[in-house]
């Protein structure tokens, strides 16, 4: 933990030599010296020193740097802010004209909007961990990290790079979260439901970040790329040559996950093979029935255990291709 401003969420000021001069934090005597400059950086577990900070100046507030802690918080806004165009709304995901997005409002709605495409409850109404009610109306979800050998970076959900969600922030690595029960000038942070401690993140959550962009250096090992190609029919006969050369390599990536347990965009790839199957079947050249059926069977060798949610990436992807009809080149 690490001290935040009396009454404030940010963290306490540095002392006047490290105001005046850069340098690295890691490098700082203050920090060295028991001093709480650099924000969560200075962050520490020793019960004496905690002690003398809070000694020193009771008023502190209380800020937890999460990536030593092993935490993963989702912290939700409820900003009233100007809701992007919908292709902003879920990084990597493309939202049909079809799903009616009336109401959206806040990171309560991206979020619950990710959850329900995955084919699981809201993060927001998960009982099993601690969830801490921010002042403005938002929510902290925290999670532990159950593998400390993956690490997860921090964002918001506004930026046009890493984001999980609109108005939707992660707190992990590099980032510090207010501390339950601390009161700022906008109010108190306050415990939601009986849970006092943080569950272990869940899976398709992980899979999320891994997606977005969230766990540095994630790529495809290269056993992983060494799968066979998966072979297309349609309607029993061989789908046209020029939609098996667009298929066939989507779900060989989806197919390699098999040899990845974590780390391997399994929910990208399967999104976006879907999506272009949804373009290549209401384009005429495969059938319906016959690409669900891959799409599932393929994604069910490559993630047993994650059957529901995965058919919930392959309809909705599905959906969202089918209203841009594909026509490749070469049409037989």
């Amino acid at each position: 933990m690490h001290p935040l401003a009396p009454r404030q969420k940010t963290p306490a000021a540095n002392c006047e030599a490290c105001k005046e001069s850069r340098h690295a934090p890691a490098q700082c005597p203050c920090i060295q010296a028991g001093r709480w400059c650099h924000g969560f950086h200075a962050a520490t577990t020793s019960l004496e020193r905690i002690d003398a900070w809070w000694g020193a100046q009771p008023r502190f507030g209380v800020g937890v740097s999460c990536g030593p802690a092993d935490l993963v918080v989702i912290d939700v806004d409820a900003h009233a802010a100007q809701v992007p165009d919908r292709s902003r709304l879920l990084p990597g995901i493309p939202i049909g004209p079809k799903v009616d997005l009336a109401g959206l409002a806040t990171g309560f709605d991206t979020l619950a909007l990710l959850a329900a495409l995955r084919g699981v409850p809201s993060p927001a109404e998960d009982e099993g961990t601690l969830r801490i009610r921010t002042p403005s109306g938002g929510l902290h979800i925290w999670y532990r990290n159950p593998h400390p050998g993956t690490r997860y970076r921090s964002s918001t959900g506004s930026s046009p790079r890493t984001a999980l969600a609109w108005q939707v922030d992660v707190r992990s690595d590099n980032g510090y979260i207010v501390a339950p029960a601390t009161r700022t000038t906008a109010g108190r942070y306050t415990r939601v439901g009986e849970a006092r401690t943080p569950a272990a993140l869940p899976r398709w959550l992980a899979d999320e970040l891994a997606r977005t962009g969230h766990v540095p250096g994630a790529r495809e090992t290269p056993q992983a790329r060494a799968v066979a190609p998966v072979a297309v029919r349609a309607s029993g006969r061989r789908a046209p040559a020029a939609a098996n050369r667009i298929l066939e390599p989507l779900l060989a990536e989806v197919a390699a996950c098999a040899a990845t347990p974590e780390g391997a965009s399994f929910t990208e790839k399967l999104n976006r093979a879907a999506y272009a199957a949804g373009g290549l079947v209401h384009g005429g050249h495969l059938a319906e029935a016959e690409v669900r059926d891959l799409l599932e069977a393929v994604a069910r060798q490559a993630r047993p255990h994650q059957e529901r949610r995965s058919l919930a990436v392959i309809e909705s992807a599905l959906s969202a291709g089918a209203q841009r009809p594909f026509h490749p080149r070469g049409r037989s």
